[in-house]
């Protein structure tokens, strides 16, 4: 029966800028205003992160009943409706917008091409916060379309003017297919002139389309709400390797490992790389004794802070 032997480590993985940025704004909320700091939603779909926010002072909450005259909001990476951000605001809260800058991007968009009377196709996946907080940017004239059937099933009100907008943590594969879809459905439709699909999960995904074929198993790090952690799951067991996601070291089974000598490792872009350690030690413990990090794209994208919470120097 034999045991892994060796842990390759995807790169890039883990963390994203819009991710380091969105748990910035909150830590430095907390310094500079004292506990507590209110935050609609999870600030990013990790277990551990929320957790030691919340140690720190951060209160989640979802409705905006629940956050007390005069405190201080942050609105989470994955963005909000208008109808949030006009309440929030009519409220007189101290407002931060961890928003991720690719998402603003096409809320941008969408307000831009709305003016100019287009309709929208959202590919997303319903009930995603972030899917939610696009789609609210206008009343009506945005249809959510989940896979390739349901591009059938739309009725916009006109065809003339119809522009495609993608949730930014889709797998590209499956965003690629349901978009070809809607160009044939629509050939005039208007598709961004780049990719939704933000570059963090893209090189992501890329990671472990190289990585899956030359490892028996591959473990992702991620939490169960995490979309771009669910896709790269997906994307290893499109491939034909066995794959599992896991919230914390306590959830690796043993027995996936039987049999099994290489082990991929990767994160999603909301896990922090002290997750990535401990599985790393628990795979150890299991037999694995040696940790290649593979090749792979470097990310030194930064996003800047929002004013108000830039220390002097910054």
């Amino acid at each position: 029966m034999s045991t892994p032997v060796e842990i390759l480590l995807a790169e890039p993985r883990g963390f994203c800028a819009g991710v380091d940025r969105a748990i910035e704004i909150v830590e430095k909320a907390l310094t500079k205003f004292g506990a507590p700091i209110y935050v609609r939603h999870e600030i990013v779909h990790n277990t551990y992160v929320v957790n030691d926010l919340k140690s720190k002072g951060a209160i989640f909450i979802e409705e905006l009943d629940d956050v007390p005259p005069g405190a201080t909001l942050v609105f989470s990476a994955h963005g909000v409706s208008r109808a949030i951000q006009n309440d929030a605001a009519a409220r007189g809260f101290q407002i931060f917008d961890a928003t991720c800058p690719l998402v603003t991007k096409v809320h941008v968009e969408v307000a831009k091409l709305h003016k100019e009377g287009y309709e929208f196709i959202m590919i997303g996946h319903k009930g995603h916060p972030e899917v939610e907080g696009t789609m609210g940017q206008l009343e009506s004239g945005i249809h959510l379309v989940e896979d390739v059937g349901d591009v059938a099933r739309i009725s916009p009100s006109q065809t003339d003017k119809l522009a495609v907008v993608t949730q930014t943590t889709l797998s590209m594969d499956d965003a690629a297919d349901i978009a070809a879809a809607v160009k044939a459905r629509f050939p005039n439709v208007r598709e961004p002139k780049q990719q939704d699909i933000c570059y963090a999960t893209q090189n992501r995904q890329d990671a472990v389309k190289v990585m899956s074929p030359q490892v028996d198993i591959v473990i992702v790090v991620g939490s169960p709400t995490s979309s771009n952690s669910n896709r790269l799951r997906e994307v290893a067991h499109k491939l034909g390797t066995a794959s599992y996601m896991v919230d914390s070291a306590e959830e690796l089974q043993p027995e996936w490992f039987v049999g099994h000598q290489r082990v991929g490792l990767t994160a999603g872009a909301s896990a922090p790389e002290v997750l990535v350690k401990a599985v790393i030690d628990r795979i150890k413990a299991l037999g694995a004794v040696s940790v290649r990090k593979m090749d792979g794209i470097e990310e030194t994208i930064k996003f800047p802070l929002p004013k108000g919470l830039r220390l002097d120097g910054q």
